[in-house]
Order: structure tokens, then sequence, then C-alpha cells
């Protein structure tokens, strides 16, 4: 009973881990987006990619290298997105070391990543980014709501390996 218990624990910390991790990848690589759009633009051009994945990153490359030059300011507010990100991460940190005591933070979570597909779609629309483009987007809700649904009901689990012994 002891080893199941331990078992699930692990197994929930390890999902845990991953999803905090792509959180904290994901919020930190926002910082130099202009450095990463340039060099993805560069690689599109020395593949000689021509399709349409290619000409929206060489469209958002010089979209933000352009609202940079001019503009700086306004990647503060992509700024402040990686920040939430590295806070959203360190609010995972509750159920990986108390699993059953926090599983608030794995609905809230399963919740946030529910919500990525109206705000992808509907935002997506009015802002001219386009269809690929947003599926990419709901693709982190889809990938981090199955993590953390896994887990929650790994917790539940692990609630009721608890309570039988």
């Amino acid at each position: 009973m002891v080893m199941r218990y331990t078992k699930t624990l692990r197994d929930i910390r390890k999902i845990l881990l991953v999803f905090i991790a792509g959180l904290f990848v994901s919020g930190v690589t926002a910082f130099p987006i202009e450095s990463e759009l340039r060099l993805a633009n560069e690689w599109m051009h020395v593949l000689k990619w021509d399709n349409i994945f290619s000409k929206w990153i060489t469209t958002t490359y010089h979209g933000i290298r352009e609202t940079n030059a001019r503009y700086s300011f306004i990647s503060y507010g992509t700024d402040w997105l990686a920040f939430a990100h590295i806070v959203l991460a360190i609010l995972f940190i509750g159920p990986l070391r108390d699993p059953i005591k926090n599983i608030w933070v794995i609905e809230f979570g399963i919740i946030a990543c529910l919500s990525i597909f109206p705000l992808a779609f509907i935002a997506g629309s009015f802002r001219g980014i386009p269809f690929f483009w947003q599926l990419i987007d709901c693709s982190f809700g889809l990938v981090g709501g199955f993590l953390l649904w896994r887990c929650h009901y790994l917790i539940t689990k692990l609630t009721m390996e608890k309570n039988s012994t």
C-alpha cells in the first residue's frame, strides 16, 4: 500500500516538474523575442523555406523589429507576459510539495488551459493571426491540460490511497 502511494506521488511530481519547466521556459524565452524571431527568420531564408509558416515568421519578425525600433516600450507587455509565466510556474510548487492540499491549483491550471482555446480563436481572429498559428497556440492548452488532467486523476487516486491506510 505504501509502495503504491509513493509511486503515485512520484508520478504526480514528474508530471508537475514537466509542466513547471514548460511554463518557466515559455516565460524566459518571451524576453528575447526579437532575437529569436531574427534567428528563425534567418534560418527560413537559409533553408529556402517558402511557405505560409516562413512568411508568418518573416512578417512577425519585421513587425516586432519595427515596433521595437520606434516604440520599444510596447515590448514591456511581452515582458509582463514572460513574468506571468514564471509566476505561474512558481504557483505549481504548491502541488509539487503537497498535491492533495493544493489540488485547487491543478484545477485552476486546467481551467486556464481550457481558456486558451476561446482566447486563441477569438483574439486571434480579431488580431489577424493565421489559423494555423491559432492551432499552435491551442496546442499549449491541449498538452498542458492533458498533463494537468492526468495529474488531477493521480491526486484523486493518491487521496483514496491515503484514506485507505
